[in-house]
């Protein structure tokens, strides 16, 4: 019994690790701004950690990746 109880929580584990998150598209004005703005707000913060990280951290070359004006 405790076998087959393993085995069915493995596979419901196992299960809800592939599903997709899935997020809708904006369709209002105000929805679009909200997005905007997160998008904003995200890079800005991965540009100030990019910024105020140490050269010889290693973290710098993964935090820095994308950011405009980043120094490697």
């Amino acid at each position: 019994m405790s076998r087959i109880l393993t085995l069915v929580l493995l596979a419901s584990m196992a299960g809800a690790c592939t599903i997709p998150t899935y997020e809708a598209d904006p369709v209002s004005v105000y929805q679009w701004e909200r997005r905007q703005e997160a998008i904003q707000r995200q890079q800005a913060e991965r540009e100030r950690l990019c910024r105020i990280t140490r050269d010889d951290d290693p973290r710098k070359e993964e935090l820095c990746r994308g950011v405009s004006g980043a120094r490697s």
